[in-house]
């Protein structure tokens, strides 16, 4: 009973130890974040059972919570009005919905820890993580990597992997120092290793940040000047109740009014940006007379200020009202309304499924706003003839990556937010953690940021997430800032999106498809179906020396030209919406030398068989005939150039002039041995085995040319058209409806050739990672290298005949 007691105890501690560490982390303490875990993970470690694993992630969601967002449970509490003591017990009690990533990670880590070594388990569970939080809804978005904020260098790696990451690396150190502690008890050499994969992370991010921070060009355009209006007038309620709704419009319209004025007349601002819902009523659609002469006066002293103003208001349509940012032009007047796309559950809207009467009844305070429709650009005409787009965005909608990325990707050159972070006045860490989320998605998308809430922080920040200048909670304040526009180079996180959390999702999907019956139980296991029997008489390609090397220079500057059309789709954006464009490019480029390999290697093309002690070998007429007892070995090329082969050494020390090409030169070895040829040699078994494991094991079907290259692309094809002639002309036949038959079948080969070529360009480049995997492996564990190449074989089938129709359906669904 004792150590079952002290058992507990020291998880209990690990816990506790854990969550002190979040909370000193998210106050500041940026380097906590490669250990802050480690004491949990051991706790993790002396887990034995499913249950323990359970709890002891459930204990940590708690503890993790009650340090890092007590503040949040706090202020509901008191704005819901049910104290402040019930709401932090409600968000605790909560914890598990808004910290599931916990019990990913865990449980994941549990069940890798009897399968696999401690690098690949700590890589399922790493990805489980961020996975999660990825697929799995959550309040705020949060994530570990926002704690490195403090940190200018380790910051800009977001760029990269975003906040997800940034988790991903600070989760593999913590699973570093946590198996470097628990082999020091043993030897403090054991734990040298863990320990410096561990400082890997941070030196990574630092040197990546010096890089991104030197690198950045100066631009030569002039800097946008904001002013931004902190009014610093909260509780429109409470005011409304003691002055009437009249009176507190008017006292918010005289203070931004006066504020705005301070920012154009003295301060020579270029435009003007007010807080979230600055403007507590409906602009441009007034309900009421009063109201029209509020959105008269509005516009008249926009016009007088001869600068755009954009507000936080309302707008509203058939379908309801919308927390809106209006933009509004001198001499134009309504430009038109960004709508709040992210809108806070239970405050700003409820479910449609959980609405009701009872349910209004039960919480008065629950709004009934919309959402809007995603990402928008709308153009700053400035007075001095410039236009420069802008993206905005309301309060939670900076917690999302995906709404500044979209809006990188419709041209933005600079980012407005808007909040009203009031809720958090007493609470300041709330409204600091919000700005740092707002921050990141600067670094991500290189784009410079004009932030202004109700009472504070507001501030502007540059494109490396750092603050030009702020204003401190709980004062009225004006902010003057200049920040330098340009169009910046798309960062990997604008060409890909938040990729990193799909991307661990995909690696657990693989990593589960491990335990399947396809797989081989041991890494060395050899499966029934290898070496396959090679058919005789077979088909061979006999090739002189100048043949091969003509065959294989054509071959590799098809292969050049794949990986370089793939680096120039990924670089230039104009390429990758210019079909036409690739159709020449690949031709050019991979088509045409491929088609000029197959055709010197069809001209030596030969049949080969074994008759009477004789290797046979007869192309056309012409017949060569090669005695067995006179060739000493069977040499498999170590180069495939330009393919798998055969190099036939006699016993006279030299080599045959001709080389023979064939698919599977290992099995054609192990016939010629059995015809009385010379045995294989067991340096050629350990160096090709991977090899022919792989080429024997190919499924029949799906590495078919016919459905590789031409039946996979017509099924991505397809989706992706009929909604292009959805968006273009209305229908799925809108063009054929439109032009005809023949416009209509042109486009749709043209949308069939340009999936062709992205499928060849991902099969050539899961073909280079499948083979430099195989080759590390028979490198650094020929035992095991049969059982990596079968992984690697299967985990190129699911990427390409699973993973391009989930990519596709990703996009076709806008997540």
């Amino acid at each position: 009973m004792k150590q079952i007691s002290s058992s507990r105890m020291l998880i209990a501690a690990g816990i506790l130890a854990s969550a002190a560490l979040a909370a000193m982390y998210v106050r500041g303490g940026w380097l906590l974040g490669f250990v802050l875990l480690a004491p949990w993970l051991r706790t993790l470690d002396a887990s034995r059972t499913w249950i323990s694993t359970l709890a002891s992630a459930y204990a940590m969601s708690v503890a993790f919570t009650a340090a890092v967002f007590a503040w949040f449970g706090i202020a509901f509490g008191r704005y819901t009005q049910i104290g402040e003591v019930t709401g932090l017990a409600v968000l605790l009690l909560c914890a598990p919905l808004f910290q599931p990533q916990f019990f990913a990670f865990a449980l994941v880590r549990h069940a890798c820890a009897s399968r696999y070594g401690p690098v690949l388990r700590a890589l399922a569970a790493a990805a489980a993580w961020v996975a999660a939080e990825r697929l799995l809804p959550r309040l705020f978005n949060d994530t570990l990597g926002y704690g490195l904020y403090p940190s200018p260098l380790l910051r800009q790696a977001a760029d990269v992997g975003g906040g997800a990451g940034l988790t991903l690396l600070l989760l593999l150190a913590n699973e570093g120092v946590a198996a470097a502690h628990a082999r020091w008890t043993v030897s403090w050499r054991l734990a040298l290793r863990p320990l410096a994969l561990a400082a890997l992370a941070p030196l990574l991010l630092a040197g990546y940040g010096a890089v991104a921070l030197s690198g950045s060009p100066a631009s030569a355009a002039k800097p946008l000047r904001m002013g931004l209006v902190q009014a610093n007038m909260v509780d429109y309620e409470g005011l409304r109740k003691l002055k009437g709704a009249h009176a507190v419009v008017r006292d918010v319209l005289d203070r931004h009014f006066a504020m705005s004025y301070d920012a154009v007349v003295r301060q020579r601002a270029d435009a003007v940006l007010w807080s979230e819902t600055a403007y507590p009523t409906t602009f441009g659609q007034p309900k009421s007379q009063a109201g029209a002469e509020f959105d008269r006066e509005i516009l008249a002293n926009v016009n007088a200020a001869g600068v755009p103003f954009v507000f936080g208001t309302y707008d509203r349509d058939s379908a309801g009202e919308y927390n809106a940012a209006a933009f509004v032009q001198p001499g134009t007047g309504l430009l038109g309304f960004y709508r709040k796309t992210r809108l806070f559950p239970f405050t700003e809207y409820v479910p449609a499924w959980m609405d009701g009467d009872a349910l209004r009844r039960l919480l008065p305070w629950t709004g009934n706003w919309q959402p809007g429709n995603g990402a928008r650009v709308f153009p700053l005409r400035l007075a001095d003839g410039r236009e420069v787009p802008v993206l905005p965005l309301i309060c939670l909608d900076d917690v999302d990556a995906r709404l500044a990325i979209d809006g990188a990707r419709l041209g933005a050159q600079a980012i407005l937010t808007m909040s009203n972070d009031s809720w958090f006045s007493k609470e300041r860490e709330g409204a600091q953690m919000h700005q740092v989320a707002a921050a990141f998605r600067s670094i991500e998308t290189r784009l410079p940021q004009f932030r202004v809430t109700t009472n504070g922080y507001s501030a502007a920040i540059d494109a490396g997430g750092a603050i030009l200048a702020g204003t401190a909670m709980g004062e009225p304040a004006l902010v003057i800032a200049d920040l330098p526009l340009r169009h910046p180079a798309p960062t990997l996180m604008v060409r890909w999106g938040d990729w990193v959390g799909l991307a661990a999702s995909a690696f657990l999907l693989l990593l589960a498809t491990r335990s399947m019956p396809i797989w081989p139980r041991q890494a060395g296991q050899l499966p029934d179906a290898l070496p396959p029997a090679i058919a005789l008489p077979a088909s061979v390609v006999l090739l002189p020396p100048f043949a091969r090397f003509a065959a294989g220079l054509l071959r590799t500057v098809a292969r050049i030209g794949l990986f370089g059309m793939c680096a120039a789709l990924l670089l230039d954006d104009s390429l990758r919406i210019n079909t036409l464009a690739q159709i020449r490019i690949f031709a050019a480029c991979f088509l045409a030398p491929e088609a000029a390999a197959l055709c010197v290697l069809f001209a030596f093309r030969a049949r080969a068989e074994f008759s009477h002690g004789h290797l046979v070998l007869s192309r056309g007429a012409q017949r060569i005939e090669l005695a067995l007892q006179d060739i000493a070995a069977a040499e498999v090329w170590r180069l495939p150039f330009p393919g798998p082969g055969l190099a036939l050494r006699l016993a006279s020390g030299r080599r045959w002039r001709y080389g023979l090409a064939l698919a599977e030169p290992v099995a054609f070895a192990a016939a010629m041995a059995g015809a009385g040829g010379p045995p294989i040699p067991q340096k050629t078994r350990e160096l090709q085995g991977a090899a022919q494991a792989g080429t024997g094991l190919r499924h029949r079907w799906l590495d078919h040319p016919l459905s590789k290259f031409v039946l996979l692309p017509l099924v991505l094809a397809i989706p992706a058209f009929c909604l292009h002639q959805h968006i273009a002309y209305g229908s799925a036949l809108g063009e054929y409806y439109s032009f005809g038959l023949k416009a209509y079948l042109s486009a749709f080969a043209l949308w069939w050739a340009a999936w062709s070529i992205g499928v060849v360009l991902s099969a050539a480049l899961l073909r280079a990672a499948i083979e430099a995997g195989a080759l590390l492996a028979v490198l650094l564990r020929p035992q095991q290298a049969i059982g990596a190449r079968l992984w690697l074989e299967r985990s190129g089938y699911v990427v390409l005949y699973l993973g391009l129709p989930a990519w596709l359906l990703i996009k076709l669904s806008g997540a």
